[in-house]
This record gives C-alpha cells, sequence and structure tokens, in this order.
C-alpha cells in the first residue's frame, strides 16, 4: 500500500502538472480538493484518465468520486479494491 501511494503521488504531480510539489509534500489523509491541494473538477476528470490508463479501473458510478478522490490513501484503497486481477 505504501509503494502504491508513493506512485500515486508521483501520477498525480505529473497528470495535474503540479510541478511545485513534490511527492513527500502530499499526506497521504491530506484533502486533495478545496482547502487540501485545492484541486477542482477538471483536475477530478484527470484522475478518473490517471486510473484508467494506469491501472484500468473505471469509475462505475462518477457519483462515488468525491469519496473516492478525497485523499491519495482513499484511491489507493479504491485501486486495491478494483484492480482486475
Amino acid at each position: 500500500m505504501e509503494q502504491l501511494m508513493a506512485d500515486l503521488k508521483k501520477q498525480i504531480i505529473e497528470a495535474l502538472n503540479l510541478k511545485h510539489l513534490k511527492p513527500e509534500d502530499i499526506g497521504d489523509d491530506q484533502p486533495l480538493f478545496v482547502e487540501g491541494l485545492g484541486l477542482d473538477s477538471i483536475d477530478a476528470l484527470e484522475l478518473i484518465v490517471l486510473l484508467q490508463q494506469h491501472y484500468n479501473i473505471k469509475l462505475a458510478n462518477p457519483q462515488d468520486g468525491p469519496q473516492i478522490f478525497k485523499s491519495v490513501k482513499t484511491i489507493a484503497e479504491y485501486i486495491r479494491a478494483n484492480q482486475p486481477s
């Protein structure tokens, strides 16, 4: 799980062009939206694409997005639970 979260942080920084951040700047439980990293709805779309490209996971219900993309840890938990074997 630790490695998955480290990989996710790198992928989020790359996908969202957050060059001012390093992976260690993002806490595992830190909120990604609003008061956390300040991501917005367009960033959420990029995260959905990231899940599809890197982990072959499609978001079954877009309404689940806010809960899944709450933090790096919640994304990692979703990947673990839904990754095809």
